[in-house]
């Protein structure tokens, strides 16, 4: 009885995740490709690859409410209401999300890798270490000491940032392991 009342909303649902499911691995191909061609290693590529998963997945859940009768102006009420709990939640995180944007814009743009030695132009602060790790909310450089500092994926594109040697770390390879 449900597949016959629903018959027509069941097919939408078959050719919209479909096609959505198609796009997702495109997206994912074409970030896997920019990643490899701009020597980003492969767990970059699989946090930006969660994220498009995730949007594609919130946006399939939208089309399918619509599918299925919700009406607009349902759909008005529940997400500003759900927008605005999380705009309150948000709030106190904002250098949360700040960082993981940051840390998006970084995989596309950002011009130094895992291995480079560069300099930060911080005047309270000023770094000259070996970038060790690009993660979603912060870099990890390594001092010269051997200290280990998290700088924040936000500030690192606020600050003037100069290479000072490219692949500083010996015997480093780009899928992030050193060769022993």
């Amino acid at each position: 009885m449900f597949f016959e009342t629903y018959q027509s909303e069941l097919i939408i649902t078959g050719i919209v995740i479909l096609v959505l499911f198609i796009i997702r691995l495109i997206s994912h191909t074409v970030v896997r490709k920019i990643g490899k061609k701009s020597e980003i290693n492969d767990a970059r590529i699989k946090l930006i690859n969660r994220y498009i998963s995730v949007t594609f997945f919130i946006i399939a859940l939208i089309i399918e409410a619509f599918v299925f009768g919700a009406e607009l102006k349902d759909m008005t009420f529940i997400f500003s209401s759900v927008f605005a709990v999380i705009g309150i939640a948000l709030f106190a995180t904002w250098s949360i999300l700040s960082n993981v944007t940051s840390g998006i814009i970084m995989f596309f743009s950002f011009p130094y890798k895992v291995g480079d030695k560069v300099q930060i132009h911080d005047k309270d602060f000023p770094i000259e270490a070996i970038i060790e790790d690009i993660r979603a909310f912060q870099l990890h450089l390594r001092l010269d000491n051997g200290d280990l500092v998290t700088y924040p994926n936000n500030l690192i594109l606020q600050k003037a940032v100069t290479l000072v040697e490219k692949d500083a770390i010996e015997g480093f390879h780009d899928d992030g392991s050193d060769s022993v």
